[in-house]
């Protein structure tokens, strides 16, 4: 039986050929995929360059070893499984960076809703979270605030079991959007991903506890789900490694501020030496609490 905490695990988006079974899963906790990503661009074969499609969304997450079958089979192996579709992202398939690029606000949310329930049906989904993270010229705060709003709405309203989160990072740009977003509509926002392991590597327990402060200010009410990333980039980046982040979760558990943590991503710990060390460590966390 989970306790209530929970801990996320995005997927998919290296094409490393990582499987839902590859990742250890605590059957203490509540556990969620997270697939990376589902993109409204034009898919990778269609012409050379994948181009914005006004909310018309697709899977572009590795749908070869994580089809509809292999997200029923883990659900069925684990009760206390649930399988998101991250939505945006940072690039379609490294080819040419994602921004959001809706035609009207209106005209993506309609079509948003419509392709997002059709993935959401076609493969069993429990749940989306929000992952843009650039924004076209052009494109108000405003937009966003609507078009992600409403979206999360509209889906809310059709399926009512549905998690829903947002993942912002320490970004000028992208706080406001995401700030703005939270303020207006975080009645159908549940949790909020943000990317603490975008902090440099010397950001130590108390500085980590510092930022997370801050973020849960900056989303009042929020359930902020702290973080790290696993995979060589951590030390070729000069980022937050992986030690640093379960040091800074203890310290947040310690205090009761943590509800949650989230790891990008299983492709990157399937090929790392260390494998899933880390998934194990940050699951034995909140399942012990």
């Amino acid at each position: 039986m989970t306790n209530g905490y929970l801990f996320r695990e995005y997927l998919g988006a290296q094409s490393t050929g990582v499987r839902f079974s590859d990742v250890p899963v605590n059957p203490g906790v509540s556990f969620h995929y997270i697939l990376a990503f589902a993109i409204d661009y034009t898919p990778v074969a269609q012409q050379p360059t994948p181009a914005p499609t006004n909310g018309v969304f697709s899977a572009f997450w590795d749908t070869a070893n994580l089809s509809r079958a292999d997200v029923a089979a883990i659900k069925t192996a684990h009760p206390n499984v649930s399988v998101m579709a991250g939505l945006g992202g940072d690039s379609v398939l490294d080819i040419v960076k994602v921004s959001f690029a809706p035609a009207s606000v209106d005209s993506w949310v309609a079509n948003a809703v419509a392709s997002l329930s059709r993935l959401i049906n076609e493969y069993g989904l429990d749940g989306v979270d929000v992952d843009y993270e650039r924004f076209a010229a052009g494109v108000s705060v405003d937009t966003f605030v609507e078009c992600v709003g409403r979206l999360l709405t509209r889906l809310k309203a059709a399926f009512p079991n549905i998690t829903t989160s947002i993942a912002p990072f320490e970004d000028d740009t992208v706080q406001r959007y995401y700030r703005a977003l939270w303020s207006r509509y975080s009645g159908v926002i549940d949790y909020v991903n943000f990317q603490f392991y975008g902090y440099g590597a010397n950001t130590d327990v108390p500085t980590y506890v510092m930022f997370y402060d801050r973020q849960t200010g900056f989303y009042p009410g929020a359930r902020v789900l702290a973080s790290l990333q696993t995979g060589k980039t951590t030390e070729e980046l000069g980022l937050l490694s992986p030690d640093q982040g379960i040091a800074a979760a203890k310290e947040l558990l310690r205090q009761n501020k943590l509800p949650g943590f989230f790891i990008w991503s299983a492709d990157s710990s399937k090929q790392s030496t260390y494998k899933f060390t880390y998934e194990t460590r940050a699951q034995e966390i909140v399942a012990n609490h």
